[in-house]
């Protein structure tokens, strides 16, 4: 169709302009008639301008009916909304507040440590006796003191009722009796210290010192318990995202060594702005029903900061950038029998990225169907052809 309707087009030509040798107009520049010449060259002008039209009907003629054409080939995806969550990923580490070493409040020989390491203990278990260097003796003499200091005071205290004996001698006995109480219980206390009791329910990780060693009060380390019901996360978080990030936002948790996922909520957002790092903590609670979690593992957290619940999502790599570095995509209209339609270029406002996804705050609406693969080979309003 094509070679037939560009050999009647050069055939017009060469009609038009006198059979190809063109002998008229040699013969008039010949002649060297001004006049002559110029209405010559106005004749030759009206017919390129017929020759322009019909060769612009041509071509639409071409565009009609022949079924080689070039036309783009697309494919599409259809714009639907969803539930759509941004999270910040960062780093934190696994602690626990219950966490300690023991440390004894009495100077003096370990003679009896009653615990070995892995053990469970309880809250108040006794775990090590020091010895208490003659203070129960003195504690026996203190208490019988005090239990005759408290006769004498019961008999004055009679004989003052009935009149009898002056108001110094009670008092004095009364005084008596009262220091001496207290002096046995200063010593009660003195002599408790002696015994090392578990501050919490936990596991003794780590026996430190070993029976018949001398240990200093607030100095030798006796024990590590640990409690591994109430694990928590800390991690720092960046400044610019104080506003996003709060008490109860959803936390994704994953621990590398472990190879498993918790899911957490934020239980704590610190109030301080550390200078160092423009950043603030949080504290992130998270089960650990078979006590694999250790404290100081390091964790992985995905912390939802951002949440819209229609929101619509477009692969990354079909999004393009125009000469105004504006961010664009190709609507498609209604395709005819061919399969065939045409696009239209649309301005995107871009929000949260997830993975290859992008969030499309404006220019999309649900229901629309855009190009996919092919879009860099089109142009706004051209003819294209769907593919599946």
């Amino acid at each position: 169709m094509k070679k037939i309707i560009y050999t009647l087009i050069t055939t017009f030509v060469l009609v038009a302009c006198g059979g190809g040798s063109n002998p008229s107009v040699d013969k008039l520049l010949e002649e060297k008639n001004l006049d002559k010449i110029r209405q010559k060259r106005t004749e030759i002008l009206s017919q390129y301008d017929a020759l322009g039209e019909d060769l612009r009907k041509l071509d639409e003629a071409i565009g009609e009916l022949d079924t080689l054409q070039k036309i783009p080939l697309v494919t599409t995806i259809s714009v639907t909304d969803t539930i759509f969550k941004h999270y910040i990923d960062l780093q934190g580490n696994i602690e626990t507040n219950q966490n300690i070493i023991i440390y004894p409040e009495f100077s003096g020989v370990l003679t009896k440590v009653l615990v070995r390491e892995g053990q469970k203990v309880s809250k108040g278990q006794t775990l090590a006796i020091i010895d208490d260097g003659g203070l129960r003796q003195q504690l026996q003499q203190l208490e019988a003191q005090a239990e005759l200091a408290k006769t004498t005071f019961d008999r004055q205290k009679r004989l003052w009722e009935q009149k009898i004996g002056s108001e110094i001698q009670y008092l004095q006995a009364k005084t008596s009796m009262e220091s001496q109480s207290k002096l046995a219980e200063q010593l009660k206390s003195q002599l408790a210290k002696t015994v090392v009791k578990a501050s919490f329910s936990g596991v003794i990780d780590d026996v430190i010192t070993d029976q018949g060693q001398v240990v200093m009060s607030g100095q030798s380390q006796l024990f590590r318990l640990v409690n591994l019901d109430e694990m928590y996360v800390k991690a720092d978080i960046p400044e610019n995202y104080l506003s996003n990030v709060s008490v109860n936002s959803e936390v994704q948790v994953e621990i590398p060594s472990l190879g498993k996922n918790y899911v957490g909520k934020v239980r704590q957002v610190g109030s301080f702005i550390n200078p160092n790092n423009r950043s603030f903590s949080v504290e992130i609670s998270i089960p650990n029903p078979d006590k694999l979690l250790r404290p100081n593992q390091i964790a992985r957290l995905l912390i939802n900061d951002y949440t819209n619940p229609n929101g619509i999502l477009i692969p990354e790599n079909i999004i393009k950038e125009n000469s105004l570095s504006q961010k664009i995509a190709y609507v498609v209209s209604e395709t005819d029998a061919q399969n065939e339609a045409k696009v239209t270029e649309v301005q995107l406002e871009l929000g949260y990225t997830s993975g290859t996804f992008v969030e499309i705050i404006s220019g999309l609406k649900v229901g629309q169907k855009i190009v996919a693969e092919g879009s860099k080979n089109i142009e706004d309003q051209q003819k294209v052809k769907i593919v599946q």
